[in-house]
């Protein structure tokens, strides 16, 4: 199964920061058996409506192919708990 994971990191986390909570997230991936196929920084953009305090934040792209949902529920589980990570989603993309 293929998904793409998008979140967005907040504006408040500096360059060193943000690098090492995306390789921590990547990490959770990969060490619940999902193989990350790339993930990038899209772009910092306005948001239409103030999300925690913010009215911006960096968008970050994961795409990963996962055998079964595990490495994507553990990355659902600790994103809502994590500071940095404003909001994020997941899509179950068609193969």
């Amino acid at each position: 199964m293929t998904y793409e994971v998008t979140y967005i990191i907040s504006p408040a986390v500096d360059e060193a920061a943000k690098s090492s909570l995306v390789e921590r997230f990547d990490g959770i991936l990969k060490d619940n058996g999902a193989e990350v196929v790339d993930s990038k920084d899209w772009s910092k953009r306005r948001f239409a409506y103030e999300i925690g305090g913010f009215t911006e934040g960096i968008y970050h792209i994961v795409n990963v192919k996962a055998d079964d949902s595990k490495a994507i529920d553990e990355f659902d589980r600790l994103a809502k708990i994590n500071d940095g990570i404003l909001r994020h989603m997941i899509v179950k993309r068609e193969a």
